[in-house]
């Protein structure tokens, strides 16, 4: 076949592609900014405080760092190490999330922080922002002590022990947690390329700790956005599973009726006997 003879259906393959292109990236544009910040318009500062109180709080450890004994106290109360005990580690984690990491910029995580949780507040809300946020740090730290558990091997899922003596803090994977979630649920591919895309391909250019647990984040958050709004179905489908019960009937009984008059007291007609009768007949 020619080339004149492809052109005619290469055309309308590229028109859709175009078309296709172009939903999505104006879908994307009006979830991204001209959603949230109609909202933003609507509720004013108060509907970043999530973001403020994150922010400040990585600014104000970061800060306190600084001193030796401030850095001593940040890694008593935020400092997660997968040596530590469980119970402790789960203790320290939420402070974690404000401890900025060692061997990463503070200032430059500040904007992406920042715009993370302002995202997500504006349009997810801070309660499920808060659990998204938690849910996906929790589940890198986890996952983080399970590979060191196993050690090194298993097709490189597994982990030396020496990476149990490595301070596992910050708000990276909160951060790529939250905007992987708001992705999936708000049907943004482009932020996804540009967040949890690059923590995927930097994770694996450089496989570390943090890179590990940042896989896991996106890994999570995904699900978590796979399953947004499907609660009603996964009961139903838990619940088919089970027997059903018969319930007892709460229809109340029918109420009485008035009485007739010939089943009342005192009106009650007195059948007379048939011998009664002739008697009466025979006078």
């Amino acid at each position: 076949m020619t080339a004149e003879g492809r052109t005619p259906r290469v055309r309308p393959l590229l028109a859709r592609l175009a078309r296709f292109t172009g939903r999505t990236l104006w879908g994307e544009w009006h979830a991204v900014v001209v959603d949230p910040v109609r909202r933003l318009a609507r509720r004013g500062l108060s509907g970043l405080l999530l973001a403020f109180v994150a922010a400040s709080g990585v600014v104000f450890f970061h800060d306190i760092a600084q001193h030796p004994t401030g850095a001593l106290w940040v890694e008593r109360l935020g400092g997660v190490r997968a040596e530590l005990p469980l119970w402790l580690s789960l203790l320290r984690t939420p402070v974690s999330l404000y401890v900025p990491a060692l061997d990463l910029p503070v200032w430059a995580g500040i904007t992406q922080l920042f715009l993370a949780f302002a995202l997500a507040e504006l349009t997810l809300g801070r309660a499920r922002t808060l659990v998204i946020a938690y849910a996906t740090t929790l589940a890198g730290t986890l996952t983080a002590r399970l590979m060191i558990a196993l050690g090194p091997g298993w097709w490189g899922f597994g982990l030396p022990p020496e990476a149990g003596q490595v301070l596992d803090t910050g708000p990276s994977a909160a951060v790529v947690g939250l905007f992987t979630y708001f992705s999936v649920v708000r049907r943004a591919p482009v932020v996804f390329t540009l967040t949890g895309g690059s923590m995927v391909w930097e994770s694996i250019a450089v496989p570390n700790l943090a890179g590990r647990e940042h896989l896991i984040a996106v890994a999570a958050a995904l699900l978590l956005g796979l399953l947004s709004g499907r609660g009603g179905r996964f009961r139903s489908a838990v619940r088919s599973l089970w027997p059903a019960r018969r319930r007892p009937s709460r229809t109340p009984p029918p109420a009485p009726g008035p009485t007739p008059a010939a089943d009342r007291p005192g009106n009650a007609r007195t059948k007379v006997p048939a011998h009664c009768l002739e008697r009466q007949a025979g006078r």
